[in-house]
């Protein structure tokens, strides 16, 4: 079917203009591309076109500039951003100055065609106000797909209240995440309180969070003020969420049913005038189902998730990522390093347990005790081993299940002569996995297929068809 609305396209790249022509022609869209920034302020000026797609870098006008004033002429007239310089604070302005989407390039088309057609579809929204940035400083590093999506989300955050939840391993960076929701949010003028729940005693949390009245129990012998009054008109950063104990997580939750709180031994209620930001690095889900975390304060945290992913990941913003590390070790007054191209090889290699964090250490070391200029694999692979922790069997933390399964996979993978398996290498891990856990839970519950069921979280249905389809012995034990 042939759609009779016309797109505008603004691009220096002849190569780039050719390309969405073709594609959007296809689609059905009539299209009208341009080299230079001002033909397209002319097009819109003059009513033409349904949506706007335009790059940052033009020759007459920065593309990003063109939005705030298009936005201010025709209001309702979508514009879609595209830009090489895959940055965070490209994606933030983009959000910021109105545009309904970034795309960083290269981009997929069938993306792009999904863009489109949610542009040309989607009710109208409130657009943000036209905001200077005060400079390109970069809260957030690294130019992978994973991060592109990353920085796409937190720009559009930045123009909510949206409660949000970060997950990651350890030294994925969720306080600088957390951090660029505030400062570069609605309520950057505000406080940014943070408050760890893995470092504080259990029994102190409440008074901490919601502060206490003088004399509500031993030892308060003044008012103190709790996190979520510190953080008023600002941002509440909860981080290692998943160590909250069980009664702080009641009065949490209440907290963001209610939108107001109480101290500890207080009777009147406080406005809670705070955008929660929360961070774990455990399983929640998992938390859950063990009983340590509540469900209904998950979802109500769990609004806007975020997964931070591991370094491992995204392998090729190593490079850039370790030559921030290297300039900021610069800026504190460490002499100035540069890594040659085998140091960065086996950067690349390397599993970073310890993630973004152990790189940035490691980049310090080598600029503390390395009296070269260029810095050299050797010196790479001497400070990775250097840093590798020696434990005897004993006091080496005990293998998890992850972990054993990445260590059989591996193995597997690696013995496979003419590669991997070219169809059901997913099913085929599934059901090893499968079989030896039913076994396990019926051997437990001794025969007992109803409470094998529950053990495992299946429907016992569900449960008898697995044990025929994986032709399991199934014994009752005696009583």
């Amino acid at each position: 079917m042939t759609d009779t609305r016309t797109i505008l396209v603004a691009d220096d790249d002849r190569a780039i203009r050719t390309v969405l022509s073709q594609a959007l022609g296809r689609a059905g869209y009539t299209v009208r591309a341009t080299s230079s920034a001002s033909t397209l302020w002319r097009w819109v000026e003059e009513g033409g076109g349904d949506l706007v797609i335009t790059d940052v870098v033009m020759p007459d006008e920065n593309g990003l500039d063109l939005v705030p004033r298009i936005k201010r002429v025709r209001p309702d007239l979508r514009v879609v951003v595209m830009s090489a310089q895959s940055t965070f604070m490209t994606a933030l302005k983009a959000a910021q100055r109105g545009a309904f989407e970034y795309l960083p390039k290269p981009f997929d088309l069938k993306e792009l065609l999904a863009v489109v057609a949610r542009a040309l579809t989607a009710p109208a929204a409130v657009v943000a106000e036209d905001e200077e940035d005060g400079g390109e400083r970069l809260p957030l590093i690294g130019r992978s797909p994973a991060m592109q999506e990353i920085y796409r989300t937190v720009a559009r955050l930045t123009t909510t209240d949206l409660t949000v939840m970060i997950t990651g391993e350890s030294g994925t960076g969720k306080e600088l995440v957390a951090r660029a929701l505030h400062d570069y949010g609605r309520r950057r003028t505000g406080p940014f309180v943070a408050i760890n729940m893995a470092a504080i005693p259990r029994e102190l949390i409440e008074s901490e969070l919601f502060g206490h009245e003088r004399g509500a129990f031993t030892g308060a012998l003044a008012r103190g003020v709790g996190r979520f009054e510190q953080a008023a008109g600002g941002t509440l950063f909860l981080d290692e969420i998943g160590d909250m104990p069980p009664e702080a997580q009641t009065r949490l939750l209440r907290v963001l049913q209610e939108g107001e709180f109480t101290t500890v031994g207080g009777r009147n209620p406080i406005k809670a005038n705070v955008r929660i930001v929360a961070a774990t690095h455990r399983d929640l889900r998992q938390a859950i189902r063990q009983g340590l975390f509540r469900e209904d304060l998950f979802y109500r945290l769990n609004v806007v998730p975020i997964r931070l992913p591991p370094l491992r990941e995204r392998i090729e913003d190593i490079p850039l990522l370790a030559r921030h590390f290297l300039d900021r070790a610069k800026a504190s007054g460490l002499p100035g390093k540069q890594l040659d191209p085998d140091a960065l090889d086996r950067l690349r290699q390397h599993s970073w347990p310890g993630n973004a964090r152990e790189l940035e250490n490691l980049m310090r070391r080598l600029a503390a005790l390395y009296p070269q200029e260029i810095i050299g694999a050797d010196a790479v692979n001497a400070e990775l081993l250097e840093a590798e922790p020696i434990a005897s069997p004993e006091a080496r933390s005990p293998e998890t299940l992850e972990q054993a399964v990445e260590r059989h996979l591996s193995s597997f993978v690696a013995a496979q002569k003419d590669g991997l398996p070219v169809r059901d290498l997913y099913e085929r891990v599934l059901a090893e996995v499968e079989r030896p856990l039913l076994r396990l839970a019926l051997a437990a519950t001794r025969g007992n297929q109803i409470k094998a069921a529950a053990m495992l979280g299946l429907n016992r249905n569900t449960l008898r068809k697995k044990i025929r389809e994986l032709d399991l012995p199934v014994v009752r034990g005696l009583s």
